[in-house]
């Protein structure tokens, strides 16, 4: 019997194919977006809903706003312009939200439990680890181990792509079939990907690297 899995959807392209990903290895029985007051989270989460409802599959958005009111990061709302640069430059530092994943996390876990599943999946890869310490092997294996002792159902953090990087889940979306044209990555949240913040340099890189077409339209 396969493993009942939620997985955090985004609406990015990672988050993407680690639903198709997980569809293919386990039954999701749910995605989970978080309204967390980004100056994307506009764009991200109607590609999150698109998806989990072309696999028909429950999609729930849940507002934690709080994140935008009261922490500190050029990624959120109201707060200082999204740097542009190489995703590992030391000035995209100003994009982390400061403990996202461990929040997130936590809400998933106990709403995991309450829907049935046995199973977290999170999307964070080995390019994610230059400036999120909250994205970390080490991150990951202490909230795994959390999860588990705080659950009666013992879930379990899965983190399929941890040790791969970006090149390797577009080679992987792109053999799972991902329509990446319906996924958003841009920080900046603007009608088009602007094409100069790190997640769009990387995303430029990512389908590069793997010899996969690009369907983006970028505004440079």
């Amino acid at each position: 019997m396969k493993k009942k899995v939620l997985v955090l959807l985004s609406g990015g392209m990672d988050s993407t194919v680690a639903l198709y990903h997980s569809v293919r290895h386990y039954e999701v029985v749910g995605t989970l977006s978080f309204d967390y007051g980004s100056k994307h989270n506009h764009k991200e989460i109607p590609f999150a809903q698109y998806h989990s409802q072309h696999l028909n599959i429950p999609h729930q958005v849940i507002d934690i706003g709080f994140m935008g009111d009261l922490f500190n990061s050029a990624l959120l709302k109201g707060e200082e312009e999204i740097p542009e640069g190489h995703y590992e430059d030391e000035v995209m530092k100003k994009t982390v939200v400061p403990f996202r994943n461990g929040i997130m996390l936590s809400i998933a876990c106990g709403y995991a439990e309450s829907i049935g599943a046995n199973g977290v999946v999170i999307a964070a890869h080995s390019g994610d680890h230059a400036i999120y310490p909250d994205c970390r092997n080490d991150f990951m294996n202490a909230m795994a181990s959390a999860m588990q002792l705080g659950t009666y159902a013992n879930i379990e953090l899965i983190s399929p792509f941890v040790d791969i990087d970006k090149t390797a889940i577009a080679k992987q979306g792109a053999e799972l079939q991902v329509d990446f044209s319906q996924t958003w990555s841009c920080y900046k949240g603007q009608d088009l990907h602007c094409g100069k913040c790190g997640t769009c340099i990387e995303r430029i890189e990512a389908f590069e690297l793997a010899g996969v077409q690009d369907p983006t339209e970028y505004s440079i």
